[in-house]
């Protein structure tokens, strides 16, 4: 006669528990990188300082925007419909031109990106001047 045990151990693996711990460490890290990586919208950005601004060589002409919104074409007053065509008289016949955009730290995004789409526009180089930092 034989007789046989009745505490048998088993050998399955139950995943159930497995995939719910899988499941809450997915979680965990979506909202984990949530916070880490800042929305764009709630950005808050100072402008303009740099600590790794260096000084142009080759200038061929200067933009700027004060806190009145006015604009200057190398310290001349200037309107923004007449950005355009006077800096293709500036930079005719100049070889790798690059305009230099002097603004200050009031002036709203949207008057400094009208000043970088006519520059595109023309297909020159900008660059945006900056303070270094203290």
């Amino acid at each position: 006669m034989k007789l046989r045990t009745r505490n048998k151990a088993g050998a399955n693996f139950e995943m159930s528990s497995m995939t719910d711990l899988v499941f809450l460490l997915l979680i965990f890290f979506m909202l984990l990188t949530t916070l880490i990586v800042p929305n764009i919208n709630t950005l808050k950005l100072v402008l303009p300082s740099s600590n790794t601004a260096t000084p142009t060589e080759n200038i061929t002409v200067s933009v700027a925007i004060n806190d009145k919104l006015e604009y200057f074409l190398d310290s001349k007053p200037i309107a923004v419909e007449n950005l355009q065509p006077m800096l293709t008289q500036f930079i005719s016949g100049k070889e790798n031109p690059i305009v230099v955009l002097h603004t200050a730290n009031s002036v709203p995004v949207e008057n400094v990106v009208k000043v970088m789409d006519v520059v595109n526009n023309l297909k020159i180089r900008m660059v945006l001047a900056t303070q270094p930092e203290k």
